[in-house]
């Protein structure tokens, strides 16, 4: 990098289901500046229809950039990272001629059946690397508009995921790029193009979809600020934690635990699963994508109800005083389901082994150590052998207990990262990437990302309490 590289800013802008976080950063990762903005999507109980108004997102952006460019002074790039699977219909001018289908949406249950008819999920796997044809995907909401809307169906001349219609509004170019159209089942991730059979089938022209670009790629200018392709947003709180490699994932325990893995190549189909397997932003690169549904929110499920006056700090402190293994107590946390890697919807959390020694420190700890018995259930399902540090994020990894037990569990060594806004910051690398501020994402990564805390494996041992614990989940799931 030279002199004048060094100073540049990097807006990266974060839109999540229903808040969107715009961060700028300059060349040395420091963040310069951030703006959240909360929404509220429109949600039809009946119907099953959730939408959010396609200029909304537009006027949000415009205004984060405004207010952070004021702030922060003169922009040199931004990129945008955005939710997966929400579609927008646009005529030929690219004025939406309805509100946004938010991913969440679940009204094309009828042609997800249909599209699965026809093509079966072994087919869809081996063109789009996604396992399953749900009503979330645009393929199936395409078909939900040509089937019940025709007349919306017949005007749309353009056909946006989120982070296009955001580039379009931007900087007037039609144009998307592969980590946003791995899901949208009509997109082919082998060969790096639009699949003509699915097209076919939905009946979507394929001139009516955009140009295809890499990530990092500048497809045009803001005020003067240069508009770089993105990514899904998944990939970008991977690339803001640094991992861009095989020897590193990224594990975010939240809500939801997530955990995104680089892989060479895809996957061959297993029907018993569901991991989804998208384009990364890093050419030549694919991401496994994995979560468990109840992770963080298993044990604010327990403090809510059954320690109601303990902070979460409070609950570290008195279950760190319990031995691995928690004497015998082992959980299953499956308050939602199991997901992955055994999907079993019908699932339910459970405590085994209880007796009278055992106390609120024990049940706390337990299910620490479910959560991290998951994570290496599936770090074992997709192979773990070239996995060499887990990079941390979320709510979870502010607790030093509830990382190191997962250090011991896994056998990895464990890193959390000094910025939060992993997502932000993984946009502001794409975009400096491409105003040729880095050579590469992962030049700008080791250079940006700076590590906070480790955990190494202590030594001590989790072999029989991961026993019990895969035991109860054959016998139970």
């Amino acid at each position: 990098m030279n002199t004048n590289e060094k100073i540049g800013r990097y807006l990266g802008i974060d839109i999540g289901t229903t808040s969107l976080k715009a961060a700028v950063f300059d060349a040395e990762g420091n963040r310069l500046g951030l703006k959240t903005v909360d929404y509220t999507l429109d949600t039809n109980q009946e119907n099953g229809q959730i939408e959010f108004c396609a200029d909304e997102y537009i006027t949000m952006c415009k205004k984060v950039i405004d207010e952070l460019e004021a702030e922060c002074g003169k922009i040199d790039a931004l990129s945008v990272d955005t939710q997966g699977e929400t579609l927008i219909l646009a005529d030929a001018e690219g004025n939406a001629l309805c509100p946004a289908v938010v991913w969440l949406d679940n009204r094309a249950v009828d042609e997800a059946e249909a599209i699965k008819a026809e093509f079966g999920c072994k087919r869809v796997y081996e063109v789009t690397g996604q396992p399953e044809i749900t009503a979330g995907w645009p393929a199936s909401k395409l078909l939900w508009f040509k089937n019940n809307k025709p007349e919306i169906f017949a005007k749309t001349e353009k056909i946006f995921m989120l982070e296009d219609w955001v580039m379009y509004k931007l900087c007037g170019n039609y144009v998307t790029e592969p980590t946003i159209q791995s899901s949208t089942i009509y997109y082919d991730i082998t060969k790096g193009a639009w699949w003509g059979e699915m097209l076919d089938f939905i009946g979507v022209d394929a001139a009516k979809l955009p140009r295809i670009a890499g990530s990092c790629e500048v497809v045009g200018e803001y005020k003067g600020i240069k508009v770089v392709t993105g990514s899904l947003d998944q990939i970008a709180g991977t690339i803001g934690a640094g991992v861009t490699d095989k020897s590193k994932i990224s594990e975010m325990t939240g809500t939801i635990m997530a955990i995104c893995v680089m892989s060479d190549t895809i996957p061959p189909f297993n029907p018993d699963s569901i991991i989804p397997c998208h384009v990364h932003a890093i050419d030549g690169k694919y991401c496994l994508i994995l979560w468990s549904s109840t992770a963080g929110m298993a044990l604010k499920w327990f403090k809510n109800n059954f320690a109601e006056n303990y902070t979460f700090p409070e609950l570290d402190k008195i279950a760190e005083k319990v031995s691995a293994g928690c004497d015998g107590l082992t959980m299953l946390p499956y308050f939602c389901g199991s997901t992955m890697p055994k999907y079993n919807p019908d699932a339910t959390a459970t405590f085994s082994g209880i007796n009278l020694s055992h106390t609120r420190a024990h049940f706390a700890r337990a299910i620490m150590e479910a959560v991290a018995f998951t994570l290496k259930q599936n770090l074992e399902y997709v192979g773990s052998d070239d996995i060499k540090e887990i990079r941390i994020t979320g709510g979870g990894a502010s607790s030093k207990l509830w990382a190191q037990i997962k250090a011991d569990v896994t056998g990895k060594c464990l890193r959390t990262v000094s910025e939060a806004e992993t997502a932000c910051l993984g946009s502001a690398i794409l975009a400096a990437v491409g105003a040729g501020a880095f050579s590469s994402v992962s030049e700008a990564a080791d250079s940006i990302i700076k590590g906070k805390a480790e955990f190494k494996p202590s030594g001590v041992s989790y072999d029989e309490a991961y026993e019990r614990y895969c035991k109860l989940d054959k016998l139970l799931n």
